[in-house]
This record gives C-alpha cells, structure tokens and sequence, in this order.
C-alpha cells in the first residue's frame, strides 16, 4: 500500500507542472503580446515614412513641398571589408567619418545585433544614385529613402517653421506618437499643423534566420502596411504679398502683419530678421550661426513681442471715450506743446490749436488725448477710480488686447494691459488719473504685440467686429475651427467708429502741407486710412509704428508695421505699411515718387541701430 504522504507529493507536483503547463500555454499560444515578441525575432520591421502634407498659400501656390532624399543605413553583422576611399568619396564624406563610425558600430555589436542603424541622414538623391551603382561592393549598406521638404517660395521660415528630428524631451511629451528617428514640425506652421502635416507611418516586413540574417519578404509582402501620406494644408497666407514684405523689411528689426478683415485671414506675416528658408531643410546644421545671431532670428516679434503701441493707441481711447460720453467729435483741446499738469508736461510736436477729434487723429496730438482719457477716468458715474479704470480695462480687452487672440499660430503672446489691483500695488492705493495719463499716448505699462495692432486695425475697418487672425483656411481635407468664422464684437457701438475713421483717412489724404502725420502713406484713388505712432524706445531711438486699412469702405486689407529704432512712425513703418496695400490691391507699385519711395524702404538698413541683446 502507497505512503499517503507519497501520494500527497505526487499529486502536489502534479497540480504545479498543470499550473505550469497552463502559464506556457497562456504565453504561447493565448497572449498575443508574447506571439508579437516571439515574431519580432524571427522577423525585422522595416519603418517606411510617409509623405509629409504639402502647404500651400491661398492661391494654389506651394509654399512648403517635399523632395526625396536617402537616410544611409548599415547593419553591422552583415558588412565585409570593403574600400573605406571608395565608400567615402561616392557619399561625399571624409574617410575618417566612415571609420569612427564603423568603429563606433563594432563596439556595440552586440546591443546592435542583426538590427539597421543609420550612418547618414538625408543624402541628396544624386548622391545616393551614384553610391547605388557601387553598392555591390559593400555588403550590409542599403539606402532608405526618406521625404525631406524643399522651398519654390522664400515666404519666410519664422512663418512656416522647421521640420527635425525629435529628440529625447519630445518623445516623452508626446508619448506613444513618436521614435527615435522620427521627425516632426517644431515651430511655425509646420508645428501648428504637425497632426495633419505627419502623414502615418508603413512597415515592409522582412524574415530573419535563427543567426538574424535577412532571407527575404514575409508572405511576399502581403503582410506590409502601407505608409499614410500627411494632409495638404491651405493657409491664408499671400505668398507673393509675403515675399514683397520680407524685402521692404530686409535690414530692419520689427514686424509686418498684413489681414484680411471681412474673414480675419492672415495675408502675410513677417518678422524681421528672421530665418530664412534655405536653412530650414538642415536646420541642425545652422543652429550654431542661428543661435549666436545676436538679432535673434528665430523669435517671431510679430506675435512674440510685446511692444508699446504709441499714438495708434489714442484710436481705443478715442472710440472709448465716445462710447462713455465724455467725447464728442467736435469737442476741442488746445496743445500747448503738451498737456501741461502740475509741474510736470506730456510733450507733443507743434500743430495748431485747439483741435477738434478728427484733427486730433489727423495731427496725433499727445494732449487732445491726455484730456480723453482724464475724463474717461474721472467720469461721474463710476463711484471710484478702480471702477472707472476696470470699465476702461474692460473696454481695452474686448478690442482683442491684453490677452491671447486665440489665433491658430503657435507661441502667441498675450501683451498686457494693466489693472487697477496693479496700479493699487505699485502706488499703494494712492494713484488718480494723472498719474497714469501716459496710457492716453500707447506708452506706460502697455504692450501689444504687431499681430494685435494689425487686429485692431481691422476691427476699426470693420465698424466695431473682428475674426480671430488665422493662418489656416477650410480646405478638401482640413476643416478649421468655426470659432474662426465667428464675428467677436467689441464694447463699443458700431456708430462710433465712422468718427475715428476720417480722421484716419485724412491723417493719410489731406495733403503734406495739411498736418497729416502719415502723408506719405497717401496712394491716389486707394483712400488709405491710417494711424501714425511713434513709440518710446529703453533701448535707443523711437519705434516707428504704423497701422491702415484700404479702402475706406468695404476694406479688403489691414496692415500694423513696427521697425524698432525707426524713429517716428511716418519714416519707416508708414511707407512700409502703404507699400504693401499699394502691391496688394494694385499688384504693382506706380512709378515716380512712389518706387523711389520702394526703393529706399528696400535699401534701408537700422540694425546697426539696435541694441544687441
């Protein structure tokens, strides 16, 4: 008779090898992740990239496309000796190059094993055609060919950004999106849009032996997937007005932003200095130069700078005050060269007195404004300053300033316009109108970026409304945010804006000997209406500020200029600024004193100007 302390045992191990047997089981042939895995090692996975989506401007002309280049691949189990002169000269790299790597690969064949690694990166295509017809020669090297992006228009690379590989940080932010290897769009459009620029990525699947070495295709490739290309986009953007406004900003630092204000399309986008498009396909290999520049190409000031807007600010005071009753248009200040208070005075150049509000515009008188804006502060019907000052804030901020417009380009920057909780802290409660009068002119605590000015100047030529600024138009495949077709209203009555308007158009129209301040921005027969600003400057001469819109009824273009340095806002940004709605509604520049005017605005050179920083 059997020990029962026998028969326990047995049935025990029995009980562990049917739990084991169960696991093996559940691994082998139940779990899916480990079939993958046991796959993976009997096959090689062969990543195909996608086409990247094509963007194009809003005439059909292609801003960004895409060229074909090799990524030179080496599997270092499977290569022989070969010709270390050979190979270098037919890729165009030193000899040195391909032994270190080489070396590099030996090293750490056994964390390679069988697997590709890439020695070189997007090789032009003439290069890698003359490398095939000797690629016999060298066992384990093969090309994978890879979609790199090209140019036919230099339409500014702060505007459509740059494509790179990605690293470490990127990955771990966009986790299970990307590999090592893989690229993806870092600033500008191509970052804004990197969802639908991407494309999906294919795979060829190959078979290895038990050694790891590659017999051939997997079910003849019936089981490779196809890579998805990416999704062309429209922009909004001009392609030919782009250009024309990268060229008249050539040799300056500052900002042009031309839209379109019955839709809020963003016509062109300029930041100056910026990168050009001829470093973007390799941008790795102008990083050093780019980031050393000490102009600092790569910040977009068209929406990353804050600045003060100076006298073009006195347009929002003015429409306020209207709204709020304290203004009238035939009320009259007189300017005494400034608004003189206490001991101290607000400056303002020499014009006549006393001016009405139209003259006021036209000549941009300092102190017609200190007066709007003391009245707006002082208005009876607040029970205190902080309350008047929060409806003035209020007012500010429904005009799109002091905040993130929304608009679909990335890094956008708020600006700032200040409270009444801030001026409390700074004065400890004891502060009155005075002793902010300087927000009556753009200057103080304000600042704006050129993309807000360029809003604001189309939410006057719209009578009181604008669209969020946006870069990207509906298209075949791409539908934009409705928020982008919805009209955002502003505090002030849409009555009220005729009345800044022709003082607008006759800063502008009235003639040089008339004391418009922005006469040379006059064109014949585009009733062009605009606003001069000449902003104070901590680091040199005045910024020269300019916004306009044309025509004057049913407009079809606003543009804000800001050139650093520049003085006031008739010298540069002025003529800047009329130049591109000259060539955006005429398509040409008239002859005589108007190309003279082209000219000189092209051959200005301000950055000996700036201060470095």
């Amino acid at each position: 008779m059997r020990n029962p302390r026998v028969t326990t045992l047995l049935i025990g191990l029995g009980v562990v090898a049917l739990l084991l047997l169960g696991r093996i089981f559940s691994i082998q042939i139940l779990n899916p992740k480990y079939k993958r895995d046991a796959s993976h090692n009997s096959m090689l996975y062969e990543v195909v990239y996608p086409t990247r989506g094509v963007i194009y401007d809003r005439n059909g002309k292609i801003l960004v496309g895409n060229k074909v280049a090799y990524d030179i691949m080496v599997t270092p189990q499977e290569v022989t000796e070969f010709d270390t002169l050979e190979f270098a000269a037919l890729l165009g790299v030193e000899p040195d190059f391909v032994r270190e790597k080489m070396e590099e690969y030996n090293r750490d064949l056994r964390k390679i094993g069988y697997n590709s690694v890439v020695m070189l990166k997007q090789v032009p295509v003439e290069t890698y055609y003359r490398f095939s017809e000797k690629i016999y020669k060298f066992p384990g090297f093969r090309g994978q060919a890879r979609s790199v992006r090209e140019y036919p228009i230099n339409a500014g690379g702060n505007l459509l950004g740059y494509v790179s590989e990605v690293d470490a940080d990127y990955i771990k932010k966009h986790e299970g999106e990307y590999k090592s290897g893989d690229y993806a769009g870092r600033t500008g459009i191509e970052s804004a849009r990197e969802k639908d620029l991407r494309g999906e990525k294919g795979y060829n699947i190959y078979i290895k032996n038990s050694r790891g070495k590659i017999e051939g295709r997997y079910k003849d490739g019936e089981m490779d997937k196809e890579a998805v290309p990416g999704k062309d986009i429209v922009t909004t953007i001009d392609a030919e007005l782009q250009r024309y406004g990268q060229t008249l900003m050539r040799g300056k630092v500052g900002a042009l932003v031309a839209i379109e204000p019955s839709t809020g399309e963003i016509l062109a986008m300029i930041s100056s200095p910026g990168i050009d498009v001829n470093v973007l396909s390799d941008i790795g290999k102008h990083w050093e130069s780019i980031s050393s520049n000490p102009y600092k190409p790569m910040f977009n000031r068209a929406v990353q700078a804050s600045y003060p807007p100076g006298s073009c600010f006195k347009v929002v005071n003015g429409l306020i005050g209207l709204q709020e009753g304290v203004l009238r248009p035939e009320n009259s200040y007189p300017c005494y060269k400034g608004y003189h208070y206490g001991n101290q005075v607000l400056g303002c150049h020499v014009h006549k007195s006393p001016l009405n509000m139209e003259e006021s515009i036209m000549m941009s008188c300092n102190a017609y404004y200190c007066y709007v804006l003391k009245n707006i502060l002082e208005n009876k019907k607040y029970a205190s300053l902080e309350e008047a000052f929060t409806a003035w804030h209020d007012y500010v901020e429904s005009f799109g300033f002091g905040r993130k417009l929304g608009s679909d380009f990335p890094a956008e920057l708020g600006g700032n316009i200040p409270t009444a909780k801030r001026y409390d802290k700074m004065y400890k409660g004891r502060w009155n109108a005075l002793t902010v009068i300087s927000l009556s002119i753009g200057q103080g605590e304000i600042g704006v970026t050129p993309l807000h000015l360029a809003n604001f100047c189309a939410t006057v030529a719209n009578r009181g409304y604008y669209y969020i600024p946006h870069v990207i138009k509906d298209s075949e495949d791409i539908s934009i945010d409705p928020k982008y077709h919805e009209r955002q209203y502003t505090m002030v009555d849409t009555t009220q804006f005729k009345k800044v308007i022709r003082g607008m158009w006759r800063a502008v129209n009235s003639g040089a000997g008339s004391g418009g301040t922005a006469s040379v921005a006059h064109v014949p027969g585009l009733n062009i209406c605009g606003k001069t600003g000449t902003a104070q400057n901590p680091r040199g001469d005045d910024n020269s500020v300019f916004m306009c819109f044309a025509p004057m009824d049913h407009p079809k273009i606003a543009v804000a200029a800001y050139v650093e340095n520049g003085g006031f806002g008739a010298a540069w940004a002025a003529p800047i600024a009329s130049l591109m709605v000259e060539k955006y509604l005429n398509g040409e520049i008239a002859q005589g004193e108007r190309k003279d005017l082209e000219a000189r605005m092209r051959g200005g050179n301000l950055l000996y100007k700036v201060r470095k920083r």
